[in-house]
């Protein structure tokens, strides 16, 4: 049973292939008008990501650095109350 053009009519209706043809004529002004005002927006996202990776590697370092020098710290306090002790 082959699909016939008076079915597709029937299971779509006008309004359906009305915004269809629509969407076929504008979108070739749409789709560059998005591209226009989606670009400098997606440049700006990347950039806000960029920012924010170069800070948190910066916090990273620093809280290793915390996190050595505590360590640093307890090892000498045990050595103390080893010779202490």
């Amino acid at each position: 049973m082959a699909l016939e053009v008076e079915d597709l009519f029937e299971e779509v209706g006008t309004p359906g292939i009305i915004a269809g043809i629509g969407a076929v004529v504008l979108a070739p002004v749409v789709i560059p008008a998005i591209a226009k005002i989606a670009k400098p927006i997606a440049k700006s996202a990347i950039k806000s990501g960029i920012t924010l990776y170069e800070k948190s590697k910066t916090a990273i370092v620093e809280a290793g650095e915390i996190f050595e020098d505590l360590v640093a710290e307890a090892q000498a306090e045990l050595a103390d109350e080893e010779e202490i002790g």
